[in-house]
């Protein structure tokens, strides 16, 4: 396996700012968190992976201190794209997010491992179901870019 390194990355090190949140990863030429790496902010919530410009973006975790959790890919600081996001309570949604909202095709499973009845799966629009549609393929992206961020963080 070859290692690429991003191009804009020039330094890798450790900062912690004056809030309290801690970052050690890799850094642009700008003084940008650039690349890989690990952020932690003050109310504990927790980022490993992809950074572009002191924002996340490409694939990442998200731990929060509830316990809720998303993996998968960010764009400009935003969930957006195919992931999977669970909340505190088990519940999850796998499929497509926009702009940090669950925005596309996808399922629900609750803590139960049920999808419900009717079946919450289809075209959610802004965290809401607009209409029913079955979509494996989209479930399925998402399963495999949450297992691919996780594992790119796990490298790291």
């Amino acid at each position: 396996m070859v290692d690429v390194v991003d191009p804009g990355v020039v330094k890798t090190g450790a900062y912690k700012y004056e809030d309290g949140t801690r970052y050690v990863g890799e850094w642009n030429a700008k003084g940008q968190k650039h690349g890989m790496g690990h952020l932690v902010l003050p109310d504990g919530t927790r980022y490993d992976g992809a950074l572009i410009g002191g924002l996340c973006s490409g694939l990442g975790v998200m731990a929060f201190p509830d316990g809720a959790k998303y993996e998968g890919e960010f764009m400009q600081g935003w969930f957006h794209g195919h992931g999977v996001f669970w909340r505190a309570d088990g519940m999850k949604f796998e499929g497509e997010f926009r702009g940090g909202r669950v925005w596309g095709l996808g399922l629900v499973t609750f803590n139960d491992g049920s999808n419900g009845f009717p079946r919450n799966e289809g075209f959610f629009q802004d965290c809401r179901m607009m209409r029913r549609k079955r979509c494996p393929e989209v479930v399925q992206r998402a399963q495999k870019v949450a297992y691919m961020a996780r594992a790119q963080c796990q490298q790291f």
